[in-house]
């Protein structure tokens, strides 16, 4: 199982602004070039959501459907993948409003179940999950920095410096 994680200050904003935006899937095409596109099945506030994603990856696509539980009294966002091509797929967004500021982590853990290619195919899938989130939320919000490590290629276009 290989994890990931994205964290970022939205600068100046209220956290159930920046919540109602990022769960917004439909706009992740336009925002993040890894991604090819996305279908919404259902969406908040129905609590039977899903939404399946095509993501470019190596020469091809990274392609799953997942099941999304929006919980905006926590200021949280959990999917679980129901199929595709990962074994298995999971992860959560968690906001918190911290002064004027508002932070989101991205939280996921993946498994392409292959154990003999894991050492090719699970670091570039973590870049390109990383660097989508990146994009998908810098894309919203301009005035969004990335905090800590975030092991993104600071070469990225379009990707802030992290503080």
């Amino acid at each position: 199982m290989r994890h990931v994680e994205l964290e970022a200050c939205v600068r100046s904003e209220k956290a159930r602004h920046v919540y109602d935006n990022v769960l917004r899937w439909e706009r992740y095409p336009e925002l993040a070039p890894h991604v090819q596109s996305t279908t919404v099945h259902a969406t908040h506030p129905d609590p039977e959501a899903g939404s399946s994603w095509e993501l470019h990856f190596r020469s091809g696509l990274l392609r799953w459907t997942e099941r999304d539980r929006f919980l905006p009294d926590r200021l949280e966002i959990h999917f679980e993948q129901t199929e595709g091509d990962f074994d298995a797929f999971s992860g959560t967004w968690r906001l918190e409003q911290r002064g004027d500021d508002v932070a989101v982590r991205f939280s996921a853990d993946f498994d392409f179940g292959i154990p003999s290619l894991e050492g090719i195919l699970d670091p570039i899938a973590e870049r390109v999950i990383r660097e989508t989130v990146a994009w998908a939320v810098t894309g919203l919000f301009p005035r969004t920095d990335l905090v800590g490590d975030t092991g993104l290629d600071d070469s990225a276009p379009g990707l802030p410096a992290t503080v």
